[in-house]
């Protein structure tokens, strides 16, 4: 396996109530090891965003890829998590030889071999940068949303079920990219619903 191409796997974004989950596929350069690689929840946003720029740019391939709201509230935030996953790891420029997923679970269908690593994040280079180009990305989208839908405070906590969010939820009802599915959201919404 030493000598084939090994792609990192990681998600971001299964625990918020809004916004979708990104997830990255990453195969490194051997020949140019990137130093500073850590689970991207280790690290300040500052060293994240320079990680994730050095990523880029020497990594043989690299893709982030996501699953919406909509089909989180379809699937379930693990289908879905998965789905970005393989969408992430089918939009590699180069194709790997094996995969290493963080975590215990396997995406479906990749089409290559493939190993689930628990602690991965941390212990692999290769999903280390995963998670950190995952992280960013899916930051970013909030930054984003934070314009669409102001008043959430998506910039700061980042759709995360934080007391600030909760109260604005409660103060503003849920908006359009907020999990349907999830409990805080879902009781929200059938307090709200007139009754029969």
């Amino acid at each position: 396996m030493a000598a084939e191409r090994v792609a990192g796997v990681d998600e971001a974004g299964r625990g918020p109530l809004a916004g979708p989950v990104f997830a990255a596929a990453v195969i490194l350069d051997p020949a140019a090891p990137i130093e500073g690689l850590d689970d991207s929840k280790r690290l300040s946003a500052r060293r994240r965003q320079a990680l994730a720029q050095r990523i880029r740019a020497q990594a043989v391939a690299c893709c982030v890829a996501e699953a919406s709201v909509e089909e989180i509230d379809r699937l379930n935030i693990l289908q879905a998590s998965l789905l970005a996953m393989r969408r992430a790891v089918a939009g590699l420029a180069v194709r790997p030889g094996c995969v290493r997923v963080d975590g215990r679970m396997l995406p479906p269908g990749l089409g290559v071999p493939a190993e689930a690593v628990v602690g991965g994040d941390a212990r692999l280079p290769e999903i280390s940068a995963a998670s950190i180009l995952a992280k960013v990305a899916r930051d970013a989208r909030l930054e984003a949303l934070e314009h669409a839908y102001p008043g959430y405070g998506f910039a700061r906590h980042k759709g995360y079920p934080t007391p600030q969010h909760l109260a604005a939820l409660a103060r503003l009802g849920p908006s359009p990219v907020h999990r349907r599915s999830f409990a805080p959201v879902r009781r929200l919404l059938e307090a709200r619903e007139p009754p029969p």
